[in-house]
């Protein structure tokens, strides 16, 4: 732990509600988010369901589908307040698996010089995009 981060941490905390804990840790981007996704039984707490004011402490294990996809934690240190990115770094012991590798696209390469696409090749260009995202 750096002697930044240290000054951040209370160490008479016990425990923390476990949407402060994820908002803080930048596992979510605002503490409705996390709040939601506990509610929404996204969050689980050492392979239990949570609510939002559930507790934390050091040792516990969390699952949660947050939005860079799965994410298992171990939590090593508390905090309530949100946290800049590498004293968030600092809360927890990431297990999670590495993300699936992404399919390579294959977009028509259009030869040099021949000028700008039309609307016929910007909208094919788009169907192509939103059907990669919808899968």
């Amino acid at each position: 732990m750096s002697i930044d981060a240290r000054s951040i941490y209370d160490a008479s905390m016990s425990s923390v509600r476990i949407d402060r804990w994820l908002w803080a840790a930048r596992i979510y981007k605002t503490r409705t988010d996390a709040q939601a996704a506990c509610a929404g039984g996204r969050v689980k707490l050492n392979d239990g369901d949570v609510k939002p004011a559930t507790q934390v402490k050091p040792g516990d294990r969390i699952r949660a589908q947050a939005p860079r996809g799965l994410t298992i934690l171990e939590v090593v240190a508390l905090a309530e307040k949100r946290l800049g990115p590498a004293p968030a770094r600092e809360l927890y012991v990431d297990h999670s698996p590495p993300p699936p590798p992404r399919d390579p696209l294959d977009i028509p390469v259009r030869d040099r010089g021949t000028g700008r696409p039309t609307k016929a090749d910007r909208r094919a260009l788009e169907r192509l995009r939103a059907s990669r995202d919808a899968d």
